[in-house]
């Protein structure tokens, strides 16, 4: 066997226990219900999964399937429902609701991404610096505990890194099959999740205009083709009878939000939040990774960065708040640090006797440290207790009248595990998110207002019920106490106190 092949089949066999690797961590404590990680957004899709599901479930019963359409409604849809469909049908093929099925794709997305990383990386670096860029995006912490949930964001990924992979293939070679299928994959991208948009057109644009003058660049057919794929799909979809949601989004999100561009502090918030999620210096080093590029690479790293900041831009609450609104950033920094990666292995191959033997040693510590702490994080919670707690809670609630709840996580929880479809009273958070948007009203107002027509309080969030102190005394005189148990209060506003 030559040496070629000898590194070819290591190589292979890296790839291969790498992916493994990444795949058992994420496995790890499947069945524990996802309310580990942002649990109201992962509710949110096991919600609509399960209303796909009591629809094509052809002996499903009328009343309960009416219920989980009617809640489903409740939760507002911004995204195609692509993970959520194929929980659904799979729920079907395996006779019964089971919400691990919606982390198991999402897993199964991250591994398909990370292996097309792989082939990307490896296109522009030698094998060890296209396994570095794979594992960082296998075995970062924050990678790991963000793949594994009912979101669309580790699909959108998965579409990214393919659509960056074509496209450095129509570069090598510009030919209809190469450029449809980038168009494809970019387009399944922003059809997973339209803020995919920002990443994958300015790389797309980039790349095409490091091959071609833009002269050129408009007068190809090919390129006008590519286009059309890439916005088409897309935009079928979200502006087919859709467009309130969107405008609602963007005016809720976007609109309200944008004096907070012109605060420094807007800045650092975000950096010191993504320095928590990936290490200030993977920064860094991935930035610096645009200057040590080669011309092929660079103009995907820029695209890349500029794309993923223009979306920050657009986004800036979520920024800082929520970690999922950055997980596309992990491949973009697994590929940013490749060429700082190969110049360090470069230079460590002229390292001989005790230090390679030592060098073994920190390699071995990259993989296991990281891989201990997801581990840990998965075990640190166990929340297998959740769902009968909230089945509890909802068949406590009497069955008819409107009922107004101060809960955690938008009232997700009470609303998939104890199938009860309530109205919000805001948390402390949601307060201070209306006073940035410039939405705050006094108490007596907003108590007013979001009481009537009501005909019970429910309280979970107790922690919260404490801080709010205007709330918790204007129910206790105003309204007797039905109920109180472990983690609950419940108050009749049919009836108020003389």
């Amino acid at each position: 066997m030559t040496k070629t092949q000898q590194t070819f089949f290591s190589s292979v066999w890296l790839v291969f226990l790498m992916l493994l690797m990444g795949a058992l961590l994420r496995f790890y404590d499947l069945t524990d219900p996802p309310l580990d990680y942002h649990p109201s957004r992962q509710l949110r899709g096991a919600i609509i999964a399960r209303s796909i599901y009591y629809q094509i479930l052809p002996d499903a019963d009328p009343n309960q399937r009416e219920l989980a359409i009617s809640i489903a409604r409740s939760t507002g849809r911004f995204e195609a429902p692509i993970l959520e469909t194929l929980a659904a049908y799979t729920y079907r093929l395996l006779g019964s609701e089971q919400i691990w099925v919606g982390r198991a794709y999402s897993i199964l997305f991250w591994l398909i991404g990370s292996f097309f990383l792989y082939l990307l990386a490896r296109r522009l670096f030698p094998p060890a610096s296209a396994l570095f860029s794979m594992g960082y995006m296998l075995l970062l912490p924050f990678a790991v505990q963000g793949s594994r949930v009912f979101q669309p964001d580790p699909g959108m990924t998965m579409w990214i890194v393919i659509a960056a992979y074509a496209l450095i293939r129509w570069q090598e070679t510009p030919t209809w099959q190469w450029g449809f299928f980038s168009a494809i994959a970019a387009a399944m991208a922003v059809l997973t999740k339209p803020v995919a948009g920002y990443m994958v057109g300015i790389a797309a644009l980039l790349i095409v205009l490091a091959r071609y003058s833009l002269k050129r660049a408009i007068l190809n057919p090919q390129i006008w083709g590519m286009a059309l794929v890439m916005v088409a799909i897309p935009f079928a979809y979200y502006f087919s009878n859709r467009q309130g949601n969107i405008l609602t989004y963007f005016s809720n999100w976007t609109a309200s939000l944008t004096y907070l561009l012109k605060e420094p502090a807007f800045y650092v918030r975000w950096l010191s939040f993504l320095s928590d999620l990936v290490g200030f210096s993977s920064i860094v080093l991935g930035l610096l990774g645009i200057w040590l590029a080669s011309p092929r690479l660079r103009p995907l790293l820029l695209g890349w960065w500029i794309g993923y900041f223009l979306y920050g831009l657009t986004l800036p609450y979520q920024m800082y708040t929520h970690s999922y609104y950055s997980i596309q950033l992990v491949p973009v920094l697994a590929l940013s640090l490749a060429p700082a990666a190969e110049i360090l292995i470069e230079r460590l191959r002229s390292i001989q006797g005790f230090w390679r033997l030592s060098l073994a040693f920190w390699i071995l510590l990259l993989v296991v440290y990281p891989a201990w702490v997801s581990i840990t994080t998965a075990r640190a919670e166990d929340n297998r207790a959740a769902p009968q707690y909230w089945a509890k809670i909802g068949a406590l609630l009497p069955a008819e009248g409107r009922i107004i709840a101060l809960t955690q996580s938008y009232g997700y929880p009470l609303m998939y595990y104890g199938w009860r479809k309530v109205t919000l009273w805001q948390t402390s958070g949601e307060q201070d998110l209306a006073a940035l948007r410039g939405r705050e009203k006094d108490f007596e107002t907003a108590f007013t207002n979001r009481l009537e027509g009501m005909d019970y309080f429910l309280v979970t969030a107790l922690n919260q019920f404490e801080a709010q102190k205007d709330l918790k005394n204007a129910l206790y005189e105003k309204y007797p106490l039905i109920a109180e148990g472990n983690g609950y209060l419940i108050f009749d506003l049919r009836h108020p106190l003389q």
